[in-house]
C-alpha cells in the first residue's frame, strides 16, 4: 500500500485525510495524548481495517473521537455524570465508557453494549474530525502490544505502508493515553486507565471514585477499555521493573550487563552511560509521562540490549498513569531489592 504523507500546515491541508475517513480509509493523526489510527465510527468494515493494520485483538474496544461532547448524544446514552465530566475535561485527555446507540457498529466496541467516547483537545484532531463529518473511531497508531507512537517517526516506522496516510504534527504533549472511566449509575466513576485526568481531579467532580483491579494487576475478563486485557507498550527486550532504594538499585545495574536502563534524572552521575535514558526527574511525573514511550522505543532493537530495567514511579496524579504502562509494558515483573 502506497501511504500519503499529510505535512500538517493548516485546516485546510487535512482535506486529503478526511476525505480518506469519509470513503473508509486510515489515517494516523496527533492528539494530545499519542498519535492515534482513525476510521469512520460509523462504518463497520472500516473499524475491521484498524483491527487489521496493527494486528490487534477484535474483542479490544476502540474509543470515538468527536468534534464536541454536545455530539456525544447521538452515538451513546448520556447522564448526568457525564456532563459534568465533559463540563470539566472535555476537550481533554479524557474517554468515558456509556452504552451505545445502534448507529455504532459493533466491531468499534469489540461487540460490547458500550462504547467510550472521547473530545481530543488537540488542534490538528479537532480540524480533522470536523473536516471528515463523521465521528472518528481510533486507537493509538501503534503495532499492537508494542510502546504507543508519541510522534511522528514513531507512526511512520511502524504504520507506512499499511494505512491509508500518515498526519506529521510533531510529538503529543501528554505522552500517555487518555484515561478512561466507566459511569456505574449516576453516582460512581471507575477507573479503567489511568491518564492525564487524575484520579484526584475526578474525585472533585464525584465523591467516589474506585479504580478497577486493572490498574495495578492483571485481568483476565472481557475489556471494557483499550489497555485491560492484553500485554501492552512492551519493547522488544524483555522489561523488569525496580522497586527499591536508591543505593540499591544503582548497586544492583552495576553489575548487569548488556542491559538497557531506564531511571529518572537524577540517578544519570551513578549509572553507565550506554543504553541508558531518563524519563525525567524523581518528582515530575509529567515529565516522565511525555517521555515513557520514546524512552522505551529508543531501546528496542539497541544494540547489546538483551534486557530492559525501570524505576519504579510514584502512584500519584499522573505518577499512576506511568505505573500503570511500565509494569504492563513489564508483564507485571517488579523486582524489590
Amino acid at each position: 500500500m502506497n501511504t500519503l504523507i499529510i505535512r500538517y500546515t493548516g485546516k485546510a491541508s487535512l482535506a486529503p485525510a478526511a476525505e480518506i475517513i469519509r470513503n473508509g480509509g486510515l489515517v494516523a493523526f496527533p492528539t494530545e495524548t499519542v498519535y492515534g489510527l482513525g476510521a469512520n465510527a460509523l462504518d463497520g468494515e472500516a473499524a475491521k481495517k484498524i483491527y487489521s493494520a496493527k494486528g490487534r485483538p477484535s474483542d479490544n474496544p476502540l474509543i470515538v473521537h468527536l468534534a464536541s461532547p454536545r455530539d456525544a448524544g447521538k452515538y451513546c446514552v448520556v447522564n448526568r455524570l457525564f456532563h459534568s465530566l465533559a463540563a470539566s475535561f472535555m476537550p481533554g485527555p479524557l474517554t468515558v465508557i456509556l452504552p451505545k446507540r445502534p448507529v455504532i457498529p459493533d466491531s468499534v466496541t469489540g461487540g460490547l453494549p458500550t462504547v467510550g467516547i472521547r473530545v481530543p483537545a488537540h488542534k490538528t484532531a479537532h480540524e480533522l474530525i470536523s473536516l471528515a463529518g463523521v465521528p472518528i473511531a481510533a486507537p493509538s497508531a501503534n503495532l499492537s502490544g508494542k510502546p504507543s507512537p508519541t510522534s511522528f517517526s514513531h507512526i511512520e516506522h511502524d504504520l507506512n505502508g499499511r494505512v491509508d496516510a500518515l498526519i506529521d504534527d510533531g510529538d503529543c504533549d501528554y505522552g500517555v493515553e487518555s484515561t478512561v472511566v466507566k459511569l456505574v449509575g449516576n453516582g460512581e466513576i471507575r477507573l479503567l486507565r489511568p491518564g492525564a485526568v487524575t484520579v484526584e481531579m475526578l474525585s472533585l467532580i464525584c465523591d467516589k471514585v474506585t479504580l478497577d483491579p486493572c490498574v495495578t494487576g492483571k485481568f483476565d475478563g472481557v475489556p471494557e477499555a483499550p489497555g485491560m486485557k492484553y500485554r501492552h507498550y512492551a519493547p522488544d527486550a524483555p522489561l523488569t521493573v525496580l522497586d527499591g532504594p536508591d543505593e540499591a538499585v544503582y548497586e544492583f545495574l552495576k553489575k548487569q550487563r548488556r542491559c538497557g536502563i531506564i531511571c529518572f534524572e537524577e540517578d544519570l552521575p551513578y549509572l553507565p552511560e550506554e543504553n541508558v535514558f531518563s524519563c525525567g526527574p524523581k518528582n515530575d511525573s509529567l515529565a516522565q509521562a511525555h517521555n515513557l514511550f520514546a524512552c522505551l522505543r529508543a531501546l528496542d532493537g539497541a544494540r547489546g540490549v538483551d534486557v530492559i530495567y525501570a524505576r519504579l514511579p510514584s502512584r500519584v496524579g499522573i505518577g499512576l498513569a506511568v505505573f500503570n504502562r511500565l509494569i504492563k509494558a513489564a508483564g507485571f515483573k517488579v523486582m524489590k531489592l
